[in-house]
């Protein structure tokens, strides 16, 4: 076989070499690809009746590539989304291979060719301002777990924070000194691609955080387990999970929106959105590397949408426009 045709070297540099250093995508990106490929190289192999190694580009048709998308091991079909999220790789292994193979142009194209499928964005979850107060006051602020559930709760709500940043902030990252008589506390986060950003604490959440904190070394997380250790991302999903269940019996509407961290932060948006502050703050503020992501809570919201439906509702009687018998005359009076 022809080794520019072989797949197996292609695919080790696009891993190794094009998506850390030309690329320089994230980690949880790089490993979202790695995965694809691996389902594909499984996928191709049993298809073609050959080793994974002997695999070669031409192996990986359009026809076999449309095949793949859907595929799946288990009895739950594959979304839309999950679809997407696999042509995104492919997308970029063939523009990969495109550049760096000019003899592999015209599969490359083949390849980039396979549009993404379309699916309807579902309404995003927020909580309504007497659900998120309640989910603070589930938490009993008499005991040391309780205290730091609490803590941690209202940081979420405060930072707009997402899961992963939560658990792996450190005590070095939490500004609460006094500067000129007046406390300016805030808490730099470290967000996807590596991005920092910087966000004020509520004097509460500072009152709070200074007590969790208090003794403890700079380099140690915040937030820590009943054992003593770092919480993770899916300790903070769990958290908040069992309180959103704890009021679910006085809010109904909680079971159905399957209350996360994730929830948090869109409450955060949402209501930063309703005080006033102007859209690219607030994506500063969450982390966004895109406006257009910030830009979908001020669709949602309803509350804006109102006050922007009565400041065009008209005072006084209307008038209605005399319509001339020329459509011409008529044309220019508008």
């Amino acid at each position: 076989m022809n080794t520019a045709n072989q797949l197996g070297p292609w695919v080790k540099r696009f891993l190794a070499e094009y998506l850390v250093t030309v690329r320089t995508v994230a980690r949880s990106t790089q490993l979202s690809y790695r995965d694809t490929l691996a389902k594909l190289l499984r996928f191709a192999a049993r298809a073609t009746h050959k080793r994974v190694d002997q695999l070669s580009v031409d192996d990986l048709s359009r026809e076999m590539l449309t095949a793949f998308l859907p595929s799946t091991t288990t009895t739950k079909g594959v979304g839309a989304r999950t679809i997407n999220q696999r042509l995104a790789a492919l997308h970029m292994f063939a523009r990969f291979v495109g550049e760096y193979g000019p003899e592999h142009l015209q599969w490359s194209a083949s390849v980039l060719a396979i549009p993404f499928r379309k699916f309807a964005s579902p309404q995003i979850a927020y909580l309504e301002k007497p659900e998120m107060d309640a989910l603070l006051a589930a938490a009993d602020a008499h005991t040391p777990q309780g205290m730091r559930d609490h803590a941690l709760l209202l940081f979420l709500y405060n930072t707009g924070a997402r899961a992963d940043e939560a658990a792996h902030v450190k005590i070095g990252s939490v500004q609460l000194a006094q500067s000129d008589g007046a406390r300016n506390a805030f808490v730099s986060l470290h967000g996807k691609g590596g991005k920092i950003r910087l966000c004020p604490l509520w004097p509460q959440t500072a009152r709070e955080l200074a007590s969790l904190i208090a003794g403890r070394p700079s380099t140690e997380p915040v937030f820590l387990n009943r054992c003593g250790r770092p919480m993770t991302r899916f300790g903070v999903h769990d958290l908040v999970a069992r309180y959103a269940r704890r009021i679910s019996e006085k809010f109904p509407a909680i079971k159905a929106k399957r209350v996360s961290p994730h929830t948090i932060r869109h409450t955060t948006a949402t209501y930063l959105l309703r005080a006033g502050v102007d859209i690219n703050t607030i994506r500063a503020w969450l982390g966004h590397v895109s406006l257009s992501t910030t830009n979908i809570y001020a669709q949602i919201d309803l509350e804006v949408k109102s006050r922007a439906v009565a400041q065009l509702e008209p005072s006084g009687k209307a008038t209605r426009r005399r319509i001339e018998p020329d459509l011409m005359q008529f044309l220019r009076s508008l």
